[in-house]
Formats: structure tokens, C-alpha cells, sequence
């Protein structure tokens, strides 16, 4: 066990570096194990203005900077997807502990790479997003284990919260000063703008994390809108905006995962999985509403409930975990790269019209590690 407080470096003061690391990791109740050591940002004052905000120690406009930092035991990347191989490398080189936002990569060498160098260096990687964490997922899941869905025929999750209009919305994009002026042309841009990395991670980490790992992928995948405008500027779209995944997971059952750019008809992030005694909806089996009141993952207590981004929160506490008991987590690098291969995969079924068998794999929870 460690016995100091872990020093956090926050990498990029944007929307999720603000709502989801700092503002929640500057609340008293979890400064006897975290502290917020540095933040950094290229944006000129940006890194200044949020440290001043929010008790961080130290600002830098250079991410090399934030890594010197002595105080810096562990990185959270919050900075735009395309990013986050390049500088998780960087980090797990300087000796650093990595929380990736999603997604943790683009492409299945780069995750390699990551848990590769990791392993060999001896520092820990979480990667978001940490769906099993929530118990109404593991309740799902001990559901399917126990056979109450019978044969399981399909599934279908999806969004079309990922076409973009959230982001050139969000409160952070729209005023005047350094930290709500944010840009987010990145979004439409490659290698890590589009809604496949944004929010069909969510959708595929619930999937997979439900049902085991995939077998094959087939997909079409398009632009719908080559064009967005925010504040009076164009910005073209260079990534997909609407993606159709058809996944194998063996047996005879199949899942579709759509991210368009308009009608939702499944809820949140979470599938409706069918069987031949029985369907999810949802979080419901039935009557049965599998997500409680009292439901929480294990840090967002309290004022973190009520909060934004309160699951990256909890993501960056299972790294926390890790470093002072050398715990496991659910939130593991393995499972990040098996979604990132169904991702890339659907790209390059989409390009090829070829199903695309996959490779990798992970360790979904056990019956005996489910809430009940």
C-alpha cells in the first residue's frame, strides 16, 4: 500500500478536465488520497484560469512541463481523443500511472502498445468508461448468467446524442473568457472526432461488459452532415457521423449499435438485450426496475451524485485504488482495446464490405463478483 496521497495531473482543462477531474476532485472528501498537483493546456492562461478555480497547485501551458512535475504521480488525459496514444505513452515514460477518458485509443496497436509499456514499466492504466462499475449492469449481466432470458436471441443499443449538437452546445464552448470558449472542432476531425469514440464506447463497454467478449463485426458507415456551424464559423466534418454496427457474438446472437444523427429508440446508453423467457429494456427486466435508489458506484457518494461526469470521477478513483492497495479494476485497459477493436473494425468493414473477425479479448466480471 501506498502511503501518501496520490498527486493527480490533469491533462487538458477543457469541459471533461473541469467537470469530470477537477470539480470533482477538489471536494474535501477525497483529499486524503487525491491531490490536484498540475493541470496543463497549450490555450494561453487556460491552465492558470482552472487552477485558480479549482486549488490545482501548479499550471503549465506544456504537457512535458506537467510530466517534470515531481508531484505528478498519475496523469487523467482529458484531452481530445486523437491525443490520448501519444501522450499516454509519454506518461507511462516518465513513470506515470494513466487514467484515459474515452477512448483510450483509436486503433487496437496503439492499446497494445499502451498495456504493452505499462506492464513493462510497472505503473497502473484505468481506462474510461467503467460501465460494470454500475450495479444495475451487473445486475443485467447476473441475469443472463443465471439463464432467467433464456436463449439469448439479439440485442440493439445506440444513440444519436453522439451527431455533435451536444458538444457545440455545452456551457464551456459559448462565453468569454478563457475557460467557456472552448473550441470543439476537434470533434468533427480525425483521428478521434465522431460519435463511434464519443458514445458508442458507452454503448459497446455496456455490451461487452454484459455478454463477454465479440466475435465478429459488419457495418455501414457514413457522413450525414458535412458541415456544422458553431459561432458564426463552418466547420467541415471529417468523420462519420452515422454508423450502423452488426456484432457476432456467437451462438446465433446478434446486436446492432447505431450512432446516427437523429432517433433514439433505445434508452441512454443502455441495450435492450431479447431472449426466449424474457427481455431487458433498458434497466428493466420486466416489471422489475434493475436500477435502485440507492444505487451507486463505489466513490460517487454524496455531493459527487449530484454532479457532472461524476462516472469519469469514479474512473479516475479506481486508478487512485489502484496505486495505493494495487487493486484490479473492471475498468481495465484489456476491455478499452476490445472496444476499440469493434470500432476500428466497423470502419473497416464499412470501407471493405467484409465481416471483420476479431481478435482480442478480456475477462468479464465472474457470477460471484455481481450485486445481487
Amino acid at each position: 500500500m501506498k502511503d501518501t496521497v496520490v498527486g493527480i495531473g490533469v491533462v487538458g482543462a477543457g469541459a471533461i478536465g473541469m467537470r469530470g477531474a477537477m470539480a470533482h476532485l477538489s471536494m474535501p472528501d477525497v483529499q486524503d488520497r487525491v491531490r490536484l498537483a498540475a493541470v496543463c493546456d497549450p490555450v494561453p492562461g487556460r491552465a492558470k484560469a482552472a487552477a485558480e478555480k479549482y486549488g490545482v497547485a501548479a499550471a503549465y501551458e506544456s504537457y512535458e512541463e506537467l510530466l517534470a512535475d515531481p508531484n505528478v504521480d498519475a496523469v487523467t488525459i482529458c484531452s481530445p481523443i486523437g491525443l490520448h496514444y501519444e501522450q499516454g505513452i509519454m506518461a507511462i515514460k516518465a513513470g506515470k500511472h494513466v487514467h484515459f477518458n474515452k477512448t483510450m485509443t483509436t486503433r487496437v496497436d496503439e492499446a497494445d502498445e499502451i498495456i504493452r509499456l505499462a506492464k513493462e514499466k510497472g505503473v497502473h492504466v484505468v481506462a474510461s468508461p467503467g460501465m460494470m462499475l454500475h450495479p444495475f449492469n451487473q445486475r443485467i449481466r447476473r441475469l443472463i448468467l443465471e439463464g432467467q432470458l433464456g436463449k439469448l436471441s439479439w440485442a440493439i443499443a445506440g444513440t444519436s446524442a453522439g451527431s455533435g449538437q451536444y458538444h457545440l452546445s455545452e456551457e464551456y464552448r459559448r462565453g468569454n473568457d478563457v475557460l467557456t470558449n472552448i473550441n470543439p472542432g476537434w470533434y468533427f476531425k480525425k483521428p478521434g472526432g465522431g460519435p463511434q469514440y464519443d458514445v458508442t464506447v458507452y454503448c459497446l463497454h455496456n455490451l461487452t461488459g454484459i455478454l463477454g467478449p465479440a466475435k465478429r463485426v459488419t457495418a455501414f458507415s457514413g457522413i450525414s452532415l458535412p458541415e456544422r456551424e458553431f459561432l458564426g464559423q463552418t466547420i467541415t466534418n471529417e468523420m462519420d457521423d452515422s454508423t450502423i454496427l452488426l456484432i457476432d457474438f456467437g451462438d446465433a446472437f446478434y446486436a446492432v449499435v447505431y450512432a446516427t444523427i437523429a432517433g433514439d429508440i433505445t434508452r441512454g446508453f443502455s441495450p435492450n438485450i431479447y431472449g426466449t423467457k424474457g427481455a431487458i429494456i433498458g434497466t428493466k427486466f420486466g416489471d422489475r426496475e434493475l436500477r435502485l435508489p440507492e444505487d451507486h458506484q463505489p466513490h460517487v457518494t454524496g455531493e459527487h451524485a449530484k454532479m457532472p461526469e461524476s462516472h469519469v470521477f469514479e474512473d479516475i478513483m479506481q486508478l487512485v485504488d489502484c496505486i495505493l492497495y494495487n487493486r484490479k479494476t473492471v475498468a481495465s485497459a484489456e476491455h478499452a482495446r476490445h472496444v476499440i477493436e469493434i470500432i476500428e473494425a466497423g470502419y473497416r468493414s464499412a470501407e471493405t464490405g467484409m465481416a471483420q473477425e476479431l481478435k482480442t479479448s478480456f475477462e468479464p466480471l465472474p457470477l460471484e463478483m455481481l450485486c445481487v
